[in-house]
């Protein structure tokens, strides 16, 4: 542990938000500061274009802090000489890589149980609206075509007793089984990494194959991490596995769905319609593909944002980077096989062994 009675000073780069607030930037990382300040902490705003730029200000960062922008990639995490966390704002962290990051001793963390329940709101909110086409309604009642909105929900069956296929069965798609739960949804899940014990534990029939959930599901609501084995996991194979009146939703991460392959889907009436809050590429240029389609909605990936999000999120950062700054285990970390070490002690991490008490 690393006597903080000291003056030792850690250097903690963030990178500069969009809408950076103004004032001093105590003022602007009080949060973070709750836990790093008594460290005797200097937080660093970085706002670069390159990864020269960034390592700039941050090569000799005792802790990063990121969850948006510029990707903290091989090369920037290779050019780090003092780091030895990287404090992520959010469940992903597919915009750091972690593996390089591994391989450097640093330890990722990320913040996986702060806004479960939003996200898990906003996809319920998602599904119903495209599976009883809420905006098409609307459009209908402003445009004077009151007349033509039963006739189109009358194609499709009710929500009661219809099929919700999880892909994933991680935190959110255990709060959304929650709620469909209350809809009469029937619930099956895919996830090859949780236990069928777990899944039937609470009410959810367990499969074994993503393209059984696929032609089972009348809804399918996606909430796997992004990484090269979920990559365009659902592509045009994967669709034209679906029932030609299914739903789809996605609030884990855009590069799971190829988008292309999703429009062609909906516009050839091969599948019903998508709720989006995540797209590969976002902000999303004016040409998507998805834009214009009927019963398509889309979020700007705000399914996690409420009042509270904002200062619980980087509260817990501030809490994750200070704790791995005096050498002690974070509550989550990405790569647990990675010792947490001191910037100051500096010694060399043992890869294969974890903590006593992970």
């Amino acid at each position: 542990m690393v006597d903080t009675s000291t003056s030792a000073t850690y250097k903690v780069v963030a990178q500069l938000p969009v809408h950076a607030a103004l004032g001093p930037i105590e003022a602007r990382y009080a949060w973070e500061l709750e836990s790093l300040g008594p460290l005797g902490t200097e937080i660093v705003e970085v706002a670069a274009a390159t990864e020269d730029e960034f390592l700039a200000v941050a090569h000799d960062a005792d802790a990063l802090i990121t969850s948006w922008g510029f990707p903290i990639t091989a090369g920037i995490i290779a050019g780090l000489e003092r780091c030895v966390v990287i404090g992520v704002g959010s469940v992903g962290t597919d915009m750091v890589d972690v593996d390089a990051a591994t391989r450097a001793g640093i330890v990722v963390t990320n913040t996986p149980d702060i806004f479960i329940e939003e996200v898990a709101d906003h996809a319920m909110a998602l599904l119903l609206g495209c599976a009883r086409r809420v905006v098409e309604q609307h459009e209908l009642v402003v445009s004077g075509r009151w007349l033509e909105g039963r006739p189109i929900l009358s194609r499709f069956p009710r929500l009661f007793g219809t099929t919700l296929g999880l892909v994933s069965y991680g935190n959110v798609a255990r709060a959304t089984a929650r709620r469909a739960k209350a809809f009469g949804f029937h619930l099956v899940a895919y996830d090859p990494f949780v236990s069928e014990l777990v899944m039937t534990a609470e009410g959810v029939e367990p499969l074994t194959s993503l393209g059984e959930l696929l032609e089972r599901s009348d809804h399918v609501s996606i909430h796997a991490p992004l990484n090269p084995g979920t990559y365009h996991l659902i592509g045009a194979a994967e669709l034209a596995r679906m029932k030609p009146d299914a739903v789809i939703v996605n609030t884990g991460r855009g590069g799971i769905v190829d988008e292309v392959a999703l429009a062609d889907a909906i516009r050839s009436g091969r599948l019903a319609g998508a709720g989006l809050d995540v797209l590969e590429q976002e902000p999303a240029t004016a040409d998507h593909p998805l834009f214009g389609l009927p019963n398509v909605i889309l979020s700007p990936h705000v399914a996690s944002a409420t009042s509270r999000m904002r200062p619980e999120t980087r509260r817990r950062v501030g809490r994750e980077v200070a704790l791995v700054l005096q050498g002690s285990w974070p509550r989550s970390t990405v790569n647990p096989t990675v010792l947490p070490r001191t910037a100051l002690t500096r010694w060399q991490p043992y890869p294969m062994e974890r903590g006593p008490n992970r």
